[in-house]
């Protein structure tokens, strides 16, 4: 199917990304861009996508809903782009988009299914569902997001961040939340930001955790907390899924 208008003139800003792009002081990972996809929407969204199968996606459910189609989008190692549309979406029965809002429990993750296989630059990353937070344990969260909230066209590359459990949100069953060390002059340490939603979050390597919200110093959106979505509890969710 050929993309929509909309995801054209998205990939064109893609395209356009500098070398410096994606999560707020983060460093360029392309070793682990196997891992992972872009997910698009007509309405101009951008997320990341875990690679769970060759034909199955992880991400965050406010990435896949909103819009009206979505593509999963990744560039061939010539660097062609590539747009693909899901055969089908799953949200957790136990997302709810206006949890902030309403300060009510949400899940906040999504199965992308395939019709047709990711091409065998791809692979799936590890996941370990018995991992458990625990304050000042270091996680790394990796996502094709903005390095600069003011800059649409610091999209497109993938990186990552080294970042640390932090409390009171330690202990929470559902969500794990994370930050890194403030600078000497007040800033924001680093962190996820748009762009990185579905992003993936490891510890040893392995994936335990989505990202799902950020948040910053002041006006900012980015650099102080990232949020995320524990897998380990969603697991047979996301088995249900795996096994089909």
């Amino acid at each position: 199917m050929r993309p929509s208008p909309p995801a054209l003139a998205l990939l064109m800003t893609l395209g356009s990304a500098t070398a410096a792009s994606a999560i707020i002081k983060g460093v360029p990972a392309p070793e682990s861009a196997r891992h992972a996809v872009m997910i698009l929407g007509d309405r101009g969204s951008t997320c990341t996508g875990a690679v769970l199968t060759q034909n199955i996606i992880l991400t965050a459910a406010h990435c896949v809903t909103g819009s009206t189609a979505y593509r999963v989008h990744f560039r061939t190692p010539d660097n062609t782009p590539v747009l693909i549309e899901p055969a089908s979406i799953h949200i957790h029965p136990d997302y709810n988009a206006d949890a902030i809002k309403k300060r009510v429990k949400s899940i906040d993750l999504a199965i992308v299914t395939l019709a047709e296989r990711l091409p065998d630059q791809f692979s799936p990353i590890a996941r370990d569902p018995e991992w458990q937070p625990v304050p000042g344990n270091p996680v790394t969260v990796l996502g094709y997001g903005l390095a600069s909230e003011t800059d649409r066209k610091s999209l497109g590359t993938y990186r990552s961040i080294d970042l640390a459990v932090v409390e009171p949100y330690g202990k929470s069953s559902i969500l794990l939340w994370l930050s890194a060390p403030q600078s000497t002059n007040g800033k924001s340490g680093g962190g996820a930001c748009h762009g990185d939603s579905g992003g993936l979050i490891l510890a040893e390597g392995k994936l335990v955790a989505t990202t799902t919200w950020t948040t910053g110093t002041g006006k900012a959106e980015c650099g102080a907390l990232t949020q995320g979505a524990l897998l380990g509890p969603q697991s047979d969710w996301i088995a249900k899924y795996m096994k089909r």
